[in-house]
């Protein structure tokens, strides 16, 4: 199984607070400091076969200057990794063999919880990794099992490490930022572009669409870099791929949960890329449709063996009043993610469970027996209270 131990520490602890899948791929390398090939042979070897998926959260840090310098343009602070998230990406692995990548925007509004609404940006600032894990699960529902933060330097040098990117500009970029340190100057067309010029077409957002045309360009990099580094041809370019990332990362996988990973990485995935949803609002912000990023989460990110993650219709067919509406809450506090109360005839019968899971919903229901009846339409999961049910 895939980093069993890994997926049973955040469960423990659940209320607690651009690169991916080839960043877990170089973060393993470094953990088990092995040469190329011979590191890719043991990697084959490892088990691969997981009991769901698991998701990591990936964020790339801004840079922070030295104000109080006496040279200007101000020189960089050493690098902590407690600024803001320039670029935020959840990345699910899942048993498969595919990885479902959801780009978050980092103007997107949510709720920070502890510190009221804002960007998502500032969570990193104002809480650490921690408060960030925990405004994305507010955000999607997903469980993150693990962070890994990015310094600004980790993408220029990787890019030089690999040899450079070849990419398709769509436009003319051309921004100078004296004070931060950017200079952009890239002409349109398909390109070979170093680890300066990627970082100049990553960071440009001066195209009509800001942040969220950073976000393609972003997921056109990681692809175009993913398939570099995967090529053969290249595997002698992983060691120094490998130390970039190495002196520019911060994370709570270990050594064993990324080699873990790396192997399922390895075996050959099939990245699925996505955007959080949402319409542009005031002060630049992003304001995700809520109703569009749930279908969007239920259909690709849901761990079909997690059953807080199934759609459950409670219905009242002969239990005392209120009482759907009682197993709904009680449901929702032991974070069941979707549960609706649905209507049906009464009738004079006990209460069953039927459909996906019913085994494992029936343990939180906590009275009634597992059955074979037909289920409410659009749910994983039917209820039917019964007269069995407690008055309260």
């Amino acid at each position: 199984m895939i980093v069993p131990h890994l997926r049973a520490r955040y469960t423990r602890r659940v209320r607690r607070r651009a690169v991916v899948p080839i960043l877990v791929i170089l973060a393993g390398l470094t953990a088990l400091s092995a040469p190329a090939f011979p590191a890719l042979a043991r990697y084959g070897a490892l088990p691969r076969k997981a009991d769901g998926p698991v998701t990591v959260l990936l964020a790339g840090v801004d840079v922070h200057y030295d104000e109080t310098a006496a040279v200007w343009p101000y020189p960089a602070t050493p690098e902590d990794y407690s600024q803001r998230t320039d670029t935020i990406m959840l990345a699910q692995f899942r048993p498969d063999g595919t990885a479902n990548l959801l780009s978050i925007p980092r103007d997107t509004w949510v709720n920070l919880p502890g510190s009221g609404w804002g960007k998502i940006n500032g969570a990193n600032v104002k809480g650490g990794p921690d408060l960030l894990v925990e405004a994305v699960q507010d955000l999607t529902g997903v469980r993150v099992d693990a962070y890994t933060l990015l310094s600004l330097n980790a993408l220029r040098a990787l890019t030089d490490a690999a040899g450079g990117v070849t990419l398709d500009v769509p436009q003319r970029m051309k921004y100078d930022d004296n004070a931060g340190h950017l200079h952009i100057d890239l002409q349109p067309g398909r390109q070979h572009l170093s680890g300066q010029q990627a970082e100049g077409f990553l960071r440009f957002r001066h195209d009509g669409l800001g942040d969220i045309g950073r976000v393609a360009r972003q997921q056109s990099y990681l692809t175009a870099l993913v398939g570099r580094s995967k090529s053969p041809l290249n595997w002698w370019r992983l060691p120094a791929m490998v130390g970039a990332i190495h002196q520019n990362t911060k994370s709570d996988l270990t050594r064993t949960e990324v080699g873990a990973l790396l192997g399922a990485a390895l075996s050959g995935l099939k990245v699925n890329m996505h955007t959080v949803p949402g319409t542009f609002g005031g002060g630049g912000t992003w304001l995700p449709d809520r109703a569009a990023l749930h279908t969007l989460i239920h259909e690709q990110f849901r761990d079909p063996n997690d059953p807080r993650a199934l759609t459950v219709a409670v219905v009242n067919t002969a239990a005392p009043d209120g009482s759907a509406r009682r197993l709904k809450a009680h449901l929702e506090e032991l974070g069941y993610q979707d549960v609706r109360i649905a209507e049906e005839a009464r009738a004079a019968a006990s209460t069953t469970v039927s459909g996906k899971a019913a085994a494992t919903v029936l343990r939180d229901v906590g009275h009634g027996q597992v059955t074979q009846q037909g289920g409410i339409p659009g749910a994983d999961v039917t209820v039917r209270l019964g007269s069995d049910t407690p008055a309260n």
